[in-house]
C-alpha cells in the first residue's frame, strides 16, 4: 500500500473554477509547509494538476471527489497517493485498494461507517462535519474504537478542540484555507496547523493523566 504520513493532521482540499486557480492554491499551499493536497474531482484538468504536484518531493497528493473506478484509475496513473470520496462506494473504495492507494471514503452513519470499513477503507473521512457536529461523531466512534477520523466540511478554527476530544486525529480543510484568496494562505495554514497540534497535545495529555 502507499505509505503517506497524516501526521501534520491537515488535508487541504483544492476545489476551484480553474485549473490555473487551482494550481495558485496549491502553490501557495506548499509555500506555507501543507504536506497533504486534495484535488477534487470538480477542478478543471484535475489528473493534470495532480500529475504537476506529484512531482514535487515536499507534497503528497491525492485524489478528492472520486466517485468511479475510472476516477480512481485516472488519478493513480497521475500520481496520486490516496483518494478521498464524499460517500461509501463500494466501487471506488475497491479500485483504489487494488490500485494500491489509501482509501478514506466519506461516512455520516453507522451503517456506512460499517460498510466502508468492511470494504477495506483505511481512515474515514467525517461529511458533512460540520452539519453533524463533535458530539455525533463522538456517538458514533464508541462502536467502531481505533479507526482513524478526517472531519471534513466547514469545520471552523475555533472548534478544532472539540472535535480532537471527539475522536479526530485529522482535517481536510477547503474553504477555510482558500476563501480568503491566495494571500490569505500562508497565515491561515498557520493557525489550522497550531490549532491542530496544540488539540493533539493536550488531548494526549489528558488521556496519559
Amino acid at each position: 500500500m502507499s505509505k503517506v504520513k497524516f501526521d501534520s493532521g491537515l488535508v487541504a482540499i483544492i476545489r476551484s473554477k480553474t485549473a490555473n486557480e487551482g494550481r495558485e492554491y496549491a502553490q501557495a499551499l506548499i509555500e506555507a509547509g501543507v504536506e497533504l493536497i486534495e484535488f477534487t474531482t470538480t477542478t478543471p484538468d484535475v489528473f493534470e494538476l495532480i500529475e504537476e504536484f506529484s512531482n514535487k518531493k515536499s507534497v503528497q497528493v491525492g485524489l478528492g471527489t472520486a466517485m468511479n473506478k475510472k476516477h480512481v484509475a485516472n488519478g493513480k496513473k497521475a500520481g496520486a497517493r490516496f483518494v478521498i470520496s464524499p460517500h461509501t462506494s463500494k466501487e471506488v473504495i475497491h479500485a483504489t485498494k487494488k490500485a494500491g492507494l489509501i482509501s478514506i471514503p466519506g461516512v455520516a452513519t453507522p451503517t456506512e461507517i460499517a460498510d466502508a470499513l468492511r470494504y477495506g477503507a483505511d481512515m474515514l473521512k467525517f461529511f458533512p462535519a460540520s452539519s453533524l457536529g463533535p458530539n455525533y461523531l463522538k456517538s458514533v466512534c464508541d462502536p467502531f474504537p481505533g479507526q482513524t477520523w478526517l472531519a471534513t466540511g466547514g469545520v471552523a478554527l475555533s472548534d478544532i478542540d472539540a472535535w480532537v476530544k471527539a475522536g479526530c486525529s485529522g482535517f481536510g480543510l477547503g474553504g477555510p484555507l482558500t476563501s480568503g484568496g491566495v494571500a490569505e494562505i500562508a497565515k491561515r495554514v498557520a493557525e489550522f496547523k497550531s490549532a491542530i497540534n496544540n488539540a493533539l497535545i493536550s488531548n494526549r495529555s489528558s488521556k496519559n493523566a
